[in-house]
């Protein structure tokens, strides 16, 4: 037991480097879900055909795909086509696109749950079919989509270890190395299960209290 908590004070410096770039990745990549998201759901529910097949086409594809399938091919395929990303940003938008396909599901869930009589009213006042969207749908879509939102960003949290394996030094990378270089692989690993769940477990928490606040409104 002794040695164990040697080797943590030893390690967690390191290792809470790692948690802090896993936070900032897992931040961008967030962002960047949620702007693709939205684009995929507001295509989805187009009056155009075109838009709401090329949505569909997006969404089955890139979730038929698996996440460490799509960051290699942003970035070991795209230089190939001239397109040379750094680790960082490649891990972004590979996550970002991985991601957006769920988000979009959420959005298009929280766009559905919204009062057509609320829309229609917009609308008989003189609002634009934009207007209505962007000023009742867009606010009151988002704000019933939080909860699975919030679920979405767990995961992402912890599907983030997959940006490892194109060397950007996140937690789990941070870990690999240092296993590699102590030999104290249980006690990494032990270490990094504990982080992963210290930063999981309050945004859990965060989400659950916040559908307790929307169930009662």
């Amino acid at each position: 037991m002794s040695e164990f908590l040697t080797d943590t004070i030893q390690f967690l410096p390191v290792l809470l480097r790692g948690l802090g770039m896993t936070i900032v990745l897992t931040l961008c990549a967030l962002a960047a879900s949620i702007a693709l998201g939205i684009c995929w759901a507001v295509m989805g529910m187009s009056r155009s055909a075109v838009l709401r097949g090329i949505s569909l086409t997006i969404v089955h594809t890139v979730r038929g795909i698996p996440i460490i399938v799509q960051l290699f091919c942003v970035y070991f395929v795209l230089p190939d086509l001239g397109i040379d990303l750094p680790p960082f940003l490649a891990g972004v938008l590979g996550l970002g696109l991985a991601y957006s396909v769920y988000q979009a599901e959420n959005f298009r869930g929280g766009f559905g749950a919204v009062d057509r009589q609320l829309v229609e009213a917009g609308l008989s006042v003189g609002m634009s079919d934009r207007l209505a969207f962007r000023r009742i749908v867009l606010p009151l879509g988002l704000r019933a989509a939080l909860p699975s939102f919030g679920n979405t960003t767990v995961m992402l949290l912890k599907d983030s270890s997959i940006a490892s394996t194109i060397t950007i030094a996140e937690l789990t990378r941070a870990g690999q190395l240092l296993a590699i270089s102590t030999f104290k692989n249980g006690t990494v690993y032990v270490l990094i299960a504990l982080l992963y769940l210290a930063a999981s477990l309050p945004l859990a928490a965060f989400v659950r209290t916040l559908e307790r606040r929307l169930a009662r409104r």
